[in-house]
């Protein structure tokens, strides 16, 4: 299977400018470009569709370019936006940009300017005036044309700046830039990028002439089953950082998927050839109550986003909180784990108070019934004194205190 057609088995094609040309290219080693603004400190899954993208290339024997927005960053794609976004400072910037291109060289194989290379738009943007850019780029771009484009037709009733119309015009650049100075002769990105994607392919045809041996491409955005955006959960976005996003939350949101979207993130989201996804896919449908899929996915995943060893933690602390053993657990899981659920709690109250304040009961009836019906442990020690006072002599590294309900209900307290 050629690298086109991998990519198309993925669901990681969506809109081409010309696929035979495409196809033909991919025969022979391409140098492929795909930018990455830093509207943010860190990539998320979302970006690492195109990510896996990029390496899948690269693994297929292409030179990848990653594009850091230094400069774009500092104006803001309005592909995809209902509303102007607010601009960063450029110290923000600047510190994001480090931390995406920080992400970027962990994954990409950087070993050799041949394999892959990060580059800073910026560098080329920076130096250039603004009657050069208008008399140099700006001549090729009629308004009516920069109108046509869908990432600004949408934003016509509800307003656009100069400056985020002109985005378009700076990404066409990019690729000019790069096609004549890194020999550049493809572009990728996300679906909601094809207009932009498409100005810098013509641009470069206008300045270098129509025969420019240059194409794009573009990744579908992903979607749930029922058509939601990809990339969001209860904790917030899927980031890359552990410190924002943890693995143990990445592998919990993967094997929570449903059927018909695990299948489809296998092929987007992992390195597994057809046949193991197959055979992943025709086991699991055998006895869906296992979860096989969502369980090779969720390790999949982790293994590739952080590391084995991050794996086999979130594993151990699923095992712990499944098993109800939480003394193993330390003070940064359990930070990790119940951050959105931690409640307050003054020490040496009676259990039942406990379950009452930490909402594990509506009344003292109910906690009582709770506790001496052998529902209630407290740190993976089961209680049935209704009475007990719970001291510090109770809690989890000084502080905390795990109550569990029954299998699968937690409630937490920091206790002061």
């Amino acid at each position: 299977m050629n690298i086109f057609d991998e990519l198309e088995y993925r669901g990681l094609i969506k809109d081409y400018s010309n696929a035979a040309n495409i196809k033909e290219m991919l025969n022979t080693p391409q140098t492929i470009y795909c930018g990455f603004d830093p509207s943010a400190s860190s990539m998320h899954m979302g970006n690492f569709v195109m990510i896996m993208t990029l390496m899948r290339l690269q693994r297929a024997g292409h030179k990848i370019i990653a594009v850091v927005g230094g400069a774009t960053g500092m104006i803001g794609d309005p592909s995809g936006k209902s509303a102007e976004r607010n601009l960063l400072d450029k110290d923000a910037l600047r510190h994001n940009t480090a931390q995406i291109r920080a992400q970027l060289e962990k994954y990409l194989d950087l070993s050799d300017p041949q394999k892959g290379e990060i580059v800073n738009n910026y560098d080329w943007h920076g130096n250039i005036n603004v009657l050069e850019f208008l008399r140099d780029y700006g001549k090729y771009f009629t308004v009516n044309y920069m109108l046509a484009k869908d990432t600004v037709a949408r934003r016509l009733e509800t307003g656009i700046s100069y400056a985020e119309f002109s985005y378009m015009l700076l990404q066409a650049v990019d690729f000019l830039y790069l096609y004549e100075h890194y020999a550049c002769t493809m572009q990728i990105g996300g679906s909601d990028q094809w207009g932009n994607l498409i100005s810098g392919l013509d641009l470069i045809r206008k300045v270098k002439g129509a025969d420019a041996k240059v194409e794009v491409m573009t990744a579908h955005l992903l979607t749930d089953a029922e058509g939601n955006k990809f990339g969001k959960s209860v904790d917030g976005a899927l980031f890359l950082d552990a410190k924002k996003f943890s693995p143990y939350k990445l592998y919990q949101y993967f094997y929570n998927v449903g059927d018909a979207d695990a299948e489809k993130y296998l092929k987007v989201f992992t390195f597994l050839s057809r046949e193991e996804i197959e055979a992943i896919t025709s086991e699991h449908k055998e006895a869906p109550h296992r979860r096989l899929a969502q369980t090779r996915l969720a390790e999949e995943i982790v293994t590739i986003v952080h590391s084995k060893e991050a794996l086999l933690h979130a594993q151990n602390m699923s095992t712990a909180l499944f098993s109800g053993n939480v003394k193993d657990l330390s003070a940064e899981d359990i930070e990790d784990l119940f951050a959105h659920a931690l409640v307050g709690l003054d020490s040496d109250q009676k259990l039942e108070d406990v379950l009452i304040t930490l909402k594990a009961a509506t009344s003292k009836r109910e906690a009582r019934e709770f506790i001496r019906g052998n529902s209630i442990s407290v740190n993976g020690e089961r209680l049935t004194d209704p009475e007990l006072i719970i001291t510090k002599d109770y809690l989890l590294h000084d502080k905390y205190l795990i109550i569990r309900r029954g299998k699968k209900n937690y409630f937490v307290a920091e206790v002061k």
